[in-house]
């Protein structure tokens, strides 16, 4: 399987940190925070790594590399000064994921779930990781009832549940789509409407490393378990 990290964002929320440094560059507990997603995909059996990137996202490239250094394969796929946001960003960087279902990582976020438990190719259209809504997060964004994912309906039970930003994709999902700058969310409402998006509910350690506060709440979590 391939791996995306999505880093294109400019991190408008961790100013003025990310003025001169990309989001995914800024250190957590050490080292940057992508890092920390490259090293659990290669402890998962995951190597082939393609990174997305707009502002200063030639820094990124400096950073990592090839990805020698951490045994992985490290593709780039620049989307120029302005993002695509994370649906025209991976529908740029298809070519590079090729035909098999692939696994996105937001670049913003901290976990420790092991991706080696993720399907290698989901029921359907996408896969989608879940976990309990942060508290800048209350409302949530989908339910998920015996294993799969919709965005309400009769079907629906329980709460809401917040994405994490790590799903499994097919390509299929994209296939309707034309290049461009576009979110990813209308994609998957529409595949739960088809029944084509399953899920699984994780409770371990999760951070939207969205903030500063956020950032440091990270970086407790990873000094203590480290």
């Amino acid at each position: 399987m391939k791996a995306m990290i999505l880093a294109a964002g400019r991190g408008e929320r961790l100013r003025p940190f990310t003025d001169h440094t990309p989001k995914p560059l800024l250190p957590v507990a050490g080292k940057p925070l992508i890092v920390w997603h490259i090293e659990a995909l290669v402890a998962a059996g995951i190597h082939d790594i393609v990174i997305n990137h707009a502002w200063l996202g030639g820094q990124i490239e400096a950073a990592l590399g090839a990805g020698e250094a951490f045994g992985a394969h490290i593709v780039y796929s620049p989307e120029g000064e302005q993002a695509l946001e994370t649906g025209g960003g991976i529908y740029r960087a298809l070519p590079l994921l090729g035909d098999a279902p692939f696994l996105v990582i937001n670049g913003d976020v901290y976990t420790d779930y092991d991706f080696s438990r993720l399907p290698l190719r989901p029921d359907g259209l996408a896969h989608l990781l879940l976990v309990a809504n942060p508290s800048h997060h209350r409302a949530g964004d989908f339910f998920l009832t015996e294993g799969r994912v919709t965005d309400g309906g009769a079907d629906a039970r329980g709460a809401r549940l917040t994405f994490s930003g790590i799903g499994i994709y097919s390509p299929r999902l994209f296939a309707a789509c034309e290049g461009g700058r576009f979110p990813l969310a209308p994609l998957l409402r529409g595949a739960m409407i088809q029944g084509q998006v399953s899920g699984e509910r994780y409770s371990g350690r999760w951070v939207d490393v969205g903030t500063p506060q956020r950032r440091d709440e990270a970086e407790r979590l990873l000094w203590q378990y480290s």
